[in-house]
């Protein structure tokens, strides 16, 4: 451990120095200038400060005031002084000193209070590492569960694939589309990453629609459409009893994603506000791609259609904002397009 002492008369360095070799795993650094021990202090790592109070160039009072790190985070500091001025003692606890010591020096006291501040330096900085080792533990343990959540997701996405006709480009494109609006509507990076792992699971109740319907090759009639519209409340049920945080934001995806802004959408005509802001994101990022895509009963628009389609339904189908975020970065959506490009043609 380290021990700064601080001292304008150089007998009294050596004194206190060699009193604190008799320390194992202790060393000193000694100043006669106060200004050059703040400086050293404000730029080194050290365990203890021992100060006199009566300096020339500062004073034992304005050096504690002069060290940077907060009160809370620095090493203990023992001020050493002539002075047995309640007021001068009352100023230095003010300013971090934690002990003192009268001139003269008894070694005794000297050894066994620049032992104690010693142990309990060893103490806090065994706390911090602790509490810093406990953060780490906490964060790697997180991540592992996040792990596990997007593992799950790829799964049933997988799985929901060999059913759909849309393709797992499709499905990428969809998800950074998604968090692209997300991140420009201002949404923390956590809830960001969220959206990213959960918008793939926008369709997974479509493991539920018949074969007849979903692979259709032409458009459903109003039977088939209600059938269809099913697939949002069965993603829902599916996802909603989980307990990963994750896996709860896809739930809620799979069941908003298809309501539209005027209150004309499916399953529960909510309309503005009352559609959960997830669903108003992935919504305008799954149509966005669907149109430019290629399914059974369609040919993929161009992406300057789309783009088009989005702002002829502004305030309608869509979100306002959310259609205005992602056409505002729309060199990052065609580098997205660019990126996950589809396999041959859907299944």
């Amino acid at each position: 451990m380290k021990v700064v002492i601080v001292d304008d008369t150089h007998i009294n360095l050596v004194l206190m120095s060699r009193l604190i070799d008799k320390l194992d795993g202790v060393g000193t650094v000694t100043f006669q200038s106060a200004r050059e021990a703040l400086a050293w202090c404000n730029s080194n790592p050290y365990d203890l400060l021992i100060v006199d109070y009566m300096m020339p160039d500062l004073n034992g009072l304005e050096l504690i005031a002069g060290l940077q790190a907060p009160v809370d985070e620095r090493p203990p500091v023992l001020m050493v002084t002539a002075s047995v001025d309640v007021e001068v003692r009352h100023r230095a606890l003010e300013n971090g000193a934690s002990d003192f010591l009268i001139k003269p020096i008894d070694k005794v006291e000297f050894l066994a209070r620049t032992r104690n501040m010693l142990a309990l330096r060893r103490a806090s900085v065994s706390l911090r590492h602790r509490a810093s080792w406990l953060a780490d533990e906490v964060s790697k343990a997180t991540a592992e569960l996040r792990a596990r959540e997007q593992e799950t997701i790829m799964l049933l996405c997988r799985a929901s694939e060999y059913r759909d006709p849309e393709t797992g480009a499709h499905i990428q494109r969809m998800a950074h589309y998604s968090c692209l609006i997300a991140a420009e509507l201002g949404l923390p990076l956590e809830q960001q990453q969220d959206i990213l792992n959960a918008a793939p699971m926008h369709d997974i109740g479509k493991v539920g629609t018949p074969d007849h319907i979903l692979l259709k090759p032409g458009r459903l009639n109003p039977e088939e459409m209600v059938i269809m519209r099913q697939h949002a409340a069965i993603g829902y049920q599916i996802l909603k009893d989980c307990q990963a945080p994750m896996l709860r934001l896809a739930a809620q995806i799979a069941l908003s994603h298809h309501e539209r802004y005027d209150g004309a959408g499916y399953p529960h005509g909510l309309a503005g506000d009352g559609i959960p802001l997830v669903g108003r994101i992935v919504a305008v990022a799954d149509v966005f791609d669907a149109l430019t895509s290629v399914r059974p009963y369609k040919q993929a628009w161009t992406m300057d259609a789309a783009r088009q389609h989005l702002l002829d339904n502004r305030g309608g189908h869509f979100d306002p904002q959310c259609v205005d975020a992602l056409l505002r970065r729309w060199d990052a959506v065609q580098a997205i397009r660019a990126r996950y490009q589809d396999e041959g043609t859907p299944a």
